[in-house]
């Protein structure tokens, strides 16, 4: 594991869990970076993005220009290279952070290609309080995958954003099965508001996103903007939806649209949400007790 100085007045805390050899950098953005002004939204008004960007392969200029012209909160990032040949040496998260102004960046490192790391990121508005990184479980020999979690400060409240990208398809159903388990069953300890986002590699009714769905929505379903796929294929075969925004009861999902570019062979989806308040506790009356006698509820008559 590998993890970069972090400036003291950004500092990141928290514990960091990989797979041997994984990297988890988080990085923050220097006081050169321009930031981007926030868009006006009510008050719990978050817009998320997930974005499989193909390494940048078609420029990392159009992946962020789409970036900038949906002013996202939050953006889950996959297939990312970080010191690559294949990305002439740039690090990709910190250059879309520069091009986007999303301050906040961090980099999920799942294997090392073409002399770099690569895996998934997070570009963020708001404040990365701590982050972690999880190996999921993988058959041996296939490429490594992982799940990340950020805890972020959404003004003043705690929010957990998981990014993953599953084992690709076809066939590999049966891991991916494993790897939503796993996922599941993480998520199922924080009591945070929750939201997962990424390439899951499989269609909306496969066994994997159903096993998800069982505490988080699939947002494009809930809001009825599940039609549009988001991998196209070629000729006549109609595109694959496989890259989610899922979302827990804390959030109540608005709009979902799916944006049909060419900046990847992947379309990104964006997600608009509002975070609900949080429940204040119930606070529980004192039984009453009668003079000389038992305890009685005061309700009760």
């Amino acid at each position: 594991m590998r993890t970069s100085p972090l400036l003291t007045a950004l500092f990141v805390a928290g514990s960091l869990a990989c797979a041997s050899g994984s990297a988890v950098r988080p990085t923050l953005s220097s006081g050169t970076t321009p930031v981007a002004v926030a868009p006006k939204r009510d008050a719990g008004a978050l817009r998320v993005m997930t974005f499989n960007i193909q390494s940048g392969l078609k420029g990392l200029d159009r992946v962020a220009e789409v970036i900038r012209q949906e002013g996202p909160d939050v953006v889950a990032l996959q297939e990312v290279d970080v010191g690559s040949t294949r990305a002439r040496g740039e690090d990709q998260v910190e250059r879309l952070s520069a091009l986007t102004g999303l301050k906040y960046r961090a980099h999920f490192g799942t294997t090392r290609l073409y002399g770099g790391a690569y895996g998934i990121a997070l570009l963020s508005r708001y404040p990365l309080q701590s982050l972690a990184q999880y190996p999921l479980p993988t058959p041996k020999g296939a490429e490594p995958r992982t799940l990340a979690h950020a805890v972020l400060d959404v003004d003043g409240r705690e929010v957990s954003v998981y990014a993953t990208h599953l084992i690709r398809r076809p066939f590999n159903g049966a891991a991916r099965v494993r790897q939503s388990v796993f996922i599941s069953q993480l998520l199922a300890k924080d009591p945070r508001p929750r939201l997962l986002m990424g390439d899951l590699n499989d269609d909306p009714d496969s066994r994997p996103v159903r096993l998800l769905s069982r505490q988080l929505r699939d947002v494009a379903r809930v809001t009825r903007s599940d039609g549009t796929g988001t991998y196209p294929m070629p000729l006549f075969l109609k595109s694959l939806r496989i890259d989610y925004v899922m979302a827990c009861g804390a959030f109540t999902p608005v709009s979902t649209r799916v944006l049909r570019v060419g900046a990847s062979d992947h379309y990104p989806v964006v997600a608009d949400l509002r975070l609900e308040p949080a429940q204040a506790p119930v606070v529980v009356a004192p039984a009453a007790r009668a003079p000389n006698g038992p305890a009685t509820a005061a309700a009760e008559r």
